[in-house]
């Protein structure tokens, strides 16, 4: 047993992934105020999320090459699932959050988002055929659209839904829940950290060109700016590594049922350095999200 099967360990590497993603939602909104990058200014958040995820990529590559690790691929097939993988998991995946972020409330976001535990649940039942739907997970998935939609209760006050806002995180959310059931298949064609460093590289890549051809710029460099750019790569770099080699070595509902946190993770954190009015029903869409992640994660047997 390797220290990532081990359930101490195991506990210990996811709720570090978890916090880790949990409190990128306030730093990405901060460091758009310290590049003064604007929510109309599309070609400038493609940048810096390019920068990030190329960067956090460009680190885990280089610490596999020097841990004597199998870089290059054997067959070219593989490389054309590497391209697909970093597309959806990367290059998508936050193209869509970082648009949607700059539109939303961190909180909001953060809450939203976790509607890509909910749908990974319902694609592995549509594409694979070792995952039924059973009770566990259909009780799970009720209780976390119930809190997505208490999102929308209440007066325009409180936040209402909106298709650059809310629209762009729920198609954050699919490319999530795509790219999870892809990891399965990571595992088998490249070492899972190579695969982790090449679709974070390759991915961020995607990202930062368009964004470059788009105009984008870092309007204001700051000190302040730079560390919390510096953060986001680290989050990316630690959060991925650890939870893309703790979904290969175990059940992936023992691994995902720490993502609860993300969205308490988010929405506490945003409240609290961005000073965002905290409302009431964020306690209880949390809380249905949170309660129906574990739920689906309950019946061990029903990880697979």
């Amino acid at each position: 047993m390797n220290i990532f099967q081990r359930p101490l360990w195991v506990t210990v590497f996811a709720l570090t992934a978890a916090i880790l993603w949990g409190w990128a939602y306030p730093l990405i909104k901060m460091g758009f105020e310290e590049f003064a990058i604007t929510p109309d200014m599309t070609g400038s958040k493609m940048l810096f999320a390019g920068i990030r995820f190329f960067l956090a990529g460009a680190i885990i590559l280089v610490i596999a090459k020097c841990t004597h690790r199998k870089l290059t691929l054997s067959k070219r097939e593989d490389a054309g699932f590497i391209l697909l993988f970093s597309l959806v998991n990367t290059t998508l995946h936050y193209t869509f959050f970082y648009i949607g972020l700059s539109h939303s409330q961190g909180a909001r976001a953060a809450i939203l988002n976790s509607l890509s535990v909910f749908s990974v649940v319902i694609f592995a039942c549509l594409f694979f055929k070792s995952d039924k739907m059973n009770t566990h997970k259909l009780i799970g998935c009720l209780l976390g659209f119930a809190g997505i939609l208490a999102l929308n209760m209440g007066g325009k006050a409180s936040g209402t839904f909106t298709w650059l806002g809310d629209g762009m995180i729920i198609l954050n959310a699919l490319c999530s829940a795509l790219a999870s059931l892809l990891t399965r298949n990571l595992c088998k064609r490249v070492d899972v950290f190579v695969g982790t460093g090449y679709s974070l590289s390759l991915g961020g890549a995607l990202i930062l060109i368009p964004g470059l051809a788009a105009g984008g710029n870092l309007p204001h460099i700051t000190l302040w700016g730079c560390i919390i750019l510096l953060m986001l790569v680290a989050i990316s770099s630690i959060g991925f590594a650890l939870y893309n080699r703790l979904l290969i070595s175990n059940p992936v509902g023992k691994v995902a049922i720490y993502n609860s946190l993300i969205p308490v993770v988010g929405a506490v954190s945003s409240c609290l350095c961005l000073r965002e009015p905290f409302y009431g029903k964020y306690i209880l869409a949390g809380a249905l999200a949170a309660f129906g992640i574990y739920i689906i994660n309950k019946d061990k047997k029903s990880s697979h």
